[in-house]
């Protein structure tokens, strides 16, 4: 396959298995950049790189940070970055479809039990009534592009109330806050560690869970170039294992708690390096704490959910309507949930 650089992959936007239990030969600090966002959900990476099991297997980590998905996938499809763990995006699926990038696993989940994303409104559309998902109809909609994940959670949850949303496109995560904040925008879902904060703060009101709407939903999967998920197969692989091992840390100690409370407060301040870093720790960690959603065990992939995704962006007509889901996910690489 010809390199795609950073230009040509801007233009292109518009069974069941385990991981291996035998490592791979070891590695040797083989360099490794890994797109993320400053996102509690995130976590697993930071605890990975954080506690050597990425080092454990041969990879030398530096993370890329970004503000939204589709540069991600970018990222990733013109070998910026080696592997990515965010939303799937209409960008996503373009990539793959043209032989870039290759999800290979699952990572943040809606579940039942776990408290989840939430649907926001803007204070200015609250005291206008929006004080419920069942009010939604006419109103404006925060999305970063057209085919992300915001796009995905408001047109299902539109299409649940019967109601008609307006999109307005603003690029980033931080330009949507914002606008949330002055009233420029209507209503938004987002991640529980942003939502709590600006409900708890007085800048936003919280009016519904994604989980009610969406309650299986695989919100953000782990992704590479497809010539690593088909060429350099010990690459990936030591990636999803010293991933998963990071997940499991987190769900223990933040999830599930099982770990016992001086685990999580450990985990707190592993976060806080990545995650409200501006902040006083003590004035970080409740928002943290309130972030804690599932990572799926060995990064196992919820297929359903992967599916519907699929065939909203073709329904939407955001990606070609012949793109196939084997098109889009290798999944050779972890247990696939049906």
């Amino acid at each position: 396959m010809p390199h795609i650089n950073r230009r040509h992959a801007l233009g292109l936007l518009g069974a069941t298995a385990t991981l291996p239990l035998m490592r791979a030969p070891a590695l040797a600090g083989t360099r490794t950049i890994v797109g993320a966002l400053h996102f509690t959900s995130h976590a697993p990476s930071f605890v990975a790189f954080e506690r050597g099991y990425f080092a454990d297997e041969g990879l030398d980590v530096e993370f890329r940070f970004f503000q939204a998905a589709q540069p991600m996938a970018v990222a990733v499809a013109s070998k910026d970055a080696d592997f990515g763990v965010t939303a799937i995006s209409g960008g996503l699926v373009s990539l793959a479809e043209k032989g870039a990038a290759k999800v290979i696993g699952g990572a943040l989940s809606e579940e039942p039990g776990i408290d989840g994303q939430k649907i926001l409104a803007s204070l200015k559309a609250h005291e206008a009534g929006l004080t419920a998902p069942s009010a939604l109809d006419g109103r404006t909609w925060a999305i970063t592009q057209a085919g992300s994940s915001f796009h995905y959670m408001g047109s299902k949850i539109a299409a649940k109330e019967g109601a008609t949303l307006h999109f307005k496109p603003l690029q980033k995560v931080g330009a949507i806050i914002g606008a949330l904040k002055s009233g420029q925008i209507d209503a938004w879902s987002i991640v529980p560690h942003i939502a709590k904060a600006l409900d708890g703060a007085g800048k936003a009101k919280i009016i519904g869970n994604v989980s009610d709407y969406l309650p299986d939903y695989q919100v953000t999967t782990v992704f590479t170039q497809a010539a690593i998920a088909s060429g350099d197969r010990p690459k990936a692989e030591a990636f999803l294992r010293a991933f998963s091992r990071g997940a499991a840390d987190y769900n223990a100690a933040l999830v599930d708690k099982t770990a016992g409370e001086e685990a999580a407060r450990e985990m707190v301040k592993l976060i806080h390096k990545y995650v409200y870093a501006d902040k006083p720790l003590e004035k970080a960690e409740k928002s943290i704490r309130n972030g804690a959603m599932r990572i799926n065990e060995g990064a196992a992939l919820k297929m359903g959910s992967v599916r519907d995704q699929l065939e909203w962006f073709k329904a939407e007509g955001l990606v070609k309507p012949e793109i196939s889901e084997d098109v889009l996910v290798d999944k050779s690489y972890v247990k696939i949930i049906e």
